[in-house]
């Protein structure tokens, strides 16, 4: 027994904080880092099947988001044909954000015990069932009542995406598709921009056809799913568990449990500042655009537009650069990259808007991009899928008063109304200015001082794979002792 293990335990837990926090910044950069400069031999060490199990969870992420933006963008027209305030009508997406914690257990708990395929097609079933019926709701409390039921079906959808994605991706790819992966968000975004544009204002049922049309991508990646196996690392682990009773399910889970509570509340704390930039910088950027700069309805959308592609393409980039200077590097060099375009982005007020946020979300959605392959590696398999989905979950539920935060902090910063109209005007750049300043310095501390398991092998599980080990070591140790008990019988 070392030194370490004989000490007391506090004494124990004071050393292995000063050895952590003595080693985050020389363990910034991997010691073996993967040279890969082009992605293009990256994605191509994909089989097939890897490629097909991240198509399938590419599409369940993105129809996840385009659920998600459909009530945003179509808020006006609901409250209208309800006869309710767009500000009632907004409390069916802050239900959808509270009950997501809700799905992310439940659908989490099932995913990691049953397989990642059928919780996945069910989260798609519901998903169909309720855009429908939010297309046919007549009152206000059905409304509630059907996005309050999404909320719950959407919690399950990210960890059992992520993992399905990223559990049997080679190692040198796991970075480049962890950021295609995240920006599922995003593209979910842009085709609830495009289709919200295309029916609820040239068909008889206005905002009620966008979401009987969201009704149908879903059957199609339930008959995608449908067509696929199991992955890989949940069939080995499913074997471990049929041939090692000591292993089961349930015994994993509260080993897992015991062994990672503290890496499951830094990643809750983690996810949350990320949230809050991700919040921070898009829910009142419409509003800074049409409201106080007067932006025009088409402008306003290509704004939009163009950031989210430089979201797209930040994702992709730094998920890929990850591979090669760390996880945790690379979202630090995005939070401070980000916090010097802070002021371009909020105070440009000419045609360089655009720029300023393509490289802003750039930035933003850079960071995330290294997100899912992040967490997949800081969980143990037992609990992947749940442990991903309600830190990211909980994350949401923190951030989801960050539009709040930011408009009672407008109302501080009055401006002149325009002469075109009447609406009250507030200094939205300059408020958005500063909560992403502490936001991106927040994540910068956050993701420093935090750990890093980049290459770790996601099919097994370390801590039983340590116990395994140190089994099999008193194993070898008593194996003499027993021998020569056996010789010293008398005959």
């Amino acid at each position: 027994m070392d030194a370490l293990d004989s000490a007391p335990a506090k004494a124990v837990w004071y050393r292995r904080l000063g050895h952590h926090l003595a080693t985050r910044l020389p363990t910034l950069v991997p010691a073996t880092p993967i040279h890969v400069e082009n992605p293009i031999p990256a994605l191509r060490s994909l089989n097939r099947k890897q490629w097909l199990f991240f198509l399938v969870a590419l599409c369940g992420w993105t129809w996840d988001a385009f659920d998600f933006f459909t009530v945003s963008l179509t808020a006006s027209k609901i409250a209208v044909t309800l006869g309710r305030s767009v500000t009632d009508i907004t409390w069916g997406i802050t239900l959808v954000l509270m009950l997501r914690s809700t799905g992310a257990v439940i659908f989490g708990i099932l995913s990691d015990r049953y397989g990642r395929k059928w919780p996945f097609i069910a989260n798609c079933a519901i998903f169909i069932a309720l855009e429908l019926g939010t297309g046919f709701v007549q009152t206000y409390k059905q409304f509630l009542a059907v996005r309050a039921l999404f909320g719950v079906a959407m919690g399950g959808i990210y960890g059992n995406c992520a993992v399905t994605a990223l559990e049997d991706c080679p190692l040198i790819a796991r970075g480049i598709i962890s950021g295609m992966l995240q920006q599922g968000y995003a593209l979910g975004y842009l085709l609830a921009v495009i289709f919200s544009r295309a029916l609820t204002d040239t068909t008889s049922h206005g905002w009620r056809a966008l979401f009987w049309f969201g009704a149908c991508p879903p059957v199609l990646i339930i008959i995608f799913r449908m067509c696929l196996p199991e992955n890989d690392a949940f069939i080995a682990k499913m074997q471990m568990e049929r041939s090692l009773p000591h292993k089961s399910f349930m015994k994993q889970a509260k080993q897992s449990t015991k062994e990672y509570w503290h890496y499951m509340i830094y990643m809750v704390v983690l996810m949350a500042g990320f949230n809050f930039m991700s919040h921070g910088s898009q829910d009142l950027y419409p509003t800074m655009l049409t409201v106080q700069l007067g932006f025009g309805t088409n402008r306003e959308t290509v704004t939009m537009a163009v950031a989210n592609l430089g979201a797209i393409a930040g994702g992709i980039f730094f998920g890929h650069l990850s591979d090669s200077f760390g996880r945790r590097l690379c979202v630090l060099v995005a939070c401070v990259i980000g916090g010097a375009l802070i002021y371009p982005w909020a105070f440009v007020r000419n045609n360089g808007i655009m720029a300023a946020a393509f490289f802003l979300q750039f930035m933003v959605q850079g960071a995330w991009g290294v997100i899912p392959i992040y967490l997949s590696e800081l969980s143990p398999p037992a609990l992947r899928t749940f442990i991903v989905g309600i830190a990211y979950q909980l994350g949401n539920l923190a951030s989801s008063a960050s539009s709040t935060i930011e408009a009672k902090m407008g109302e501080r910063f009055p401006l002149e109304a325009l002469s075109t109209s009447t609406v009250a005007r507030y200094d939205y750049g300059k408020v958005m200015a500063i909560f992403m300043g502490c936001v991106f310095g927040f994540v910068f501390i956050v993701m420093f001082l935090g750990p890093e398991h980049q290459q770790a092998d996601l099919s097994i599980d370390r801590v039983f794979q340590k116990q395994e080990d140190e089994h099999v070591h008193d194993l070898e140790k008593a194996a003499p002792a027993a021998a020569e008990h056996e010789e010293a019988k008398p005959e």
